[in-house]
């Protein structure tokens, strides 16, 4: 399946929503892993701006690549991200879209009091 690589470097990214266990089969809340480390996976929504557009985009990343406190408005970076463009027919309709997955996604967000200054 062809992946493409995202270049992160000229955009802002947020976290959009905190992270969720990403579910593999909704009729019996299974859990997905990944297929090659068993790793649990998680889904976060960030807010993707470059090029003055801005887009929510559902960003699957092994529990283990979230580092830091994820919480709404938290500037983050996202390691290996890359789309990967899928299709499918349920029931007879076509269905496409672009899947993102990335290696890690950590909080860009200073530690302490007095950060941000006046």
């Amino acid at each position: 399946m062809r992946q493409i690589p995202v270049d992160t470097s000229a955009a802002t990214v947020m976290v959009a929503k905190t992270p969720q266990p990403k579910v593999r089969d909704r009729r019996t809340g299974e859990i997905a892993t990944d297929a090659e480390t068993g790793a649990k996976l998680m889904t976060v929504d960030v807010m993707f701006a470059a090029n003055d557009e801005v887009e929510i985009l559902s960003v699957t990343v092994p529990e283990t690549g979230i580092s830091g406190d994820l919480t709404m408005g938290t500037p983050v970076a996202l390691t290996g991200l890359i789309a990967r463009p899928w299709e499918n027919e349920f029931n007879g309709q076509k269905r496409h879209g672009i899947a993102f997955r990335a290696v890690a996604v950590t909080s860009l967000a200073t530690t302490g009091t007095g950060s941000k200054a006046a």
